[in-house]
């Protein structure tokens, strides 16, 4: 096997790679959030009523379902 003849970084130095891998981190997130296209306010309206309706129907769905087992289970019962 190969000795590893480097030496372990000292405390400080482990502390300002720490902090500049933090920093790193900020930049690259401020750098992304550029890149993000937005929807507009018709769009998030339009999503928003879809996600209500969608909602509303398995609402239904499930209430529909529950009435029928329950019926079902009071005629075994």
């Amino acid at each position: 096997m190969a000795q590893n003849t480097g030496k372990k970084p000292g405390f400080f130095a482990r502390v300002k790679g720490f902090f500049q891998g933090i920093a790193k981190f900020f930049r690259d997130t401020a750098s992304e959030m550029k890149k993000v296209v937005w929807p507009s306010r018709k769009q998030v309206v339009n999503n928003t009523i879809v996600v209500i309706v969608v909602v509303a129907v398995c609402t239904v769905c499930v209430l529909l379902l529950d009435m029928l087992f329950r019926g079902v289970l009071g005629v075994l019962m």
